[in-house]
């Protein structure tokens, strides 16, 4: 799905969840002020929060969709985060308004009145609430809309509390017994818990959160498939808004190859992830790698089992050793419990022994792509 097409598709879904929205939270208010029941009518006022939810879903969209310009080069896409933690921050106060109102029923308990006609007209939405909201869920996974996501959880939500006011009611009318303000509450509890991890996402997706192991898996694996390409490593993924990927990544290469073909071959692999992942490589490291030289290889095996052998240390890449220049340099990726200023000074002591008068260059790296 193109961006055009992924800004119609939120666009329309959001359209139809303000028409639905405020057709129920209109029926739902009068019903509520009819019967008498403050549970109908803050399930109503929580209908129009949802309508205003997907008016900053819309106004999100449009506004993330606008193009790249000097003041930010790569886009307005994490807009649309924010305008989810906008929706996340709605749904936390409906939850705390109908908790505060579910627990002032309790003290000061009323007589609601229903009729049967209330009843179906509260059945009816409960119906429409499930079908919305699995709509709107579904629409938001395929446009990969946090903010239409969160606005589906919330109809789903939404279904189970005006569901809970509607047994409430019918246990009401045949036993008198009303309970309508104690299930409130354990909705209204459910609908804040919601918000939070809502809120949690959102800001995790703000940050900067750890990349998918398996997209990490799949993009290395893509560039492995370059003719030439002997290992693929530091790849960091930075997200700036749904769908606007790009990322940065290390090759090994054979030592002899030219830089012709070095040239062609960074330009195939951007091609070729960018084809599979719509991900945009926007810088390619290069590793040499100790084709032809036996010691080399006997070498590398000592110095990555004296790094592996510290715990803290996860990975060495990107081994070379310069046996005219004597020079020696590689990649340690250490967990973030480590602390890669002792440890690198220790394994380069220990590598001081069996290479006297070596040069040896140690990148630390942390542990972010794998």
């Amino acid at each position: 799905m193109n961006e055009h097409e992924r800004n119609k598709v939120i666009v329309r879904t959001g359209v139809i969840g303000i028409v639905v929205n405020v057709l129920l939270a209109g029926m739902k208010a009068a019903v509520g002020l009819i019967a008498g029941s403050v549970a109908v009518v803050l399930d109503a006022v929580n209908n129009l929060s949802d309508a205003l939810s997907s008016v900053i879903t819309i106004i999100g969209a449009k506004l993330s969709a606008k193009r790249p310009d000097r003041k930010h080069p790569l886009g307005y896409g994490r807009i649309e985060y924010l305008s989810a933690m906008i929706v996340a921050a709605l749904v936390m106060y409906a939850g705390v308004t109908a908790l505060v109102e579910s627990v002032k029923k309790i003290i000061n308990p009323g007589t609601p009145e229903y009729s049967v006609l209330s009843l179906i007209l509260i059945g009816a939405a409960v119906a429409v609430k499930i079908v919305l909201g699995r709509y709107v869920k579904g629409e938001g996974k395929k446009a990969d809309s946090g903010s239409l996501i969160a606005a589906g959880s919330d109809a789903l939500f939404d279904a189970v509390l005006s569901a809970s006011v509607l047994l409430s009611a019918i246990l009401y009318m045949t036993t008198r017994v009303s309970i309508e303000a104690y299930v409130g509450v354990v909705i209204a509890g459910f609908i804040i818990k919601s918000s939070i991890e809502m809120m949690i996402e959102t800001v995790n997706e703000i940050l900067g959160k750890r990349t998918d192991p398996e997209v990490s898996r799949f993009v290395k694996e893509l560039i492995a498939e370059e003719e030439g390409v002997m290992g693929a490593y530091d790849l960091i993924i930075n997200n700036y808004g749904p769908g606007r990927n790009y990322a940065s990544v290390h090759i090994e290469v054979p030592d002899g190859i030219k830089a012709s073909e070095i040239d062609r071959m960074t330009r195939s692999i951007q091609a070729r992830v960018h084809g599979k992942t719509g991900i945009i490589l926007t810088g390619i490291g290069v590793y040499s790698f100790n084709t032809d030289d036996e010691e080399a290889v006997r070498l590398r095996a000592e110095v990555s089992r004296i790094a592996l052998s510290r715990e803290g240390v996860l990975q060495m890449h990107g081994f070379y050793l310069d046996r005219e220049k004597k020079d020696l340099r590689f990649d340690l990726v250490f967990g973030f419990d480590a602390d890669p200023a002792k440890l690198t000074e220790e394994i380069r002591d220990e590598i001081a022994g069996i290479l006297p008068g070596y040069s040896v260059m140690i990148a630390p790296d942390v542990d972010i792509s794998d």
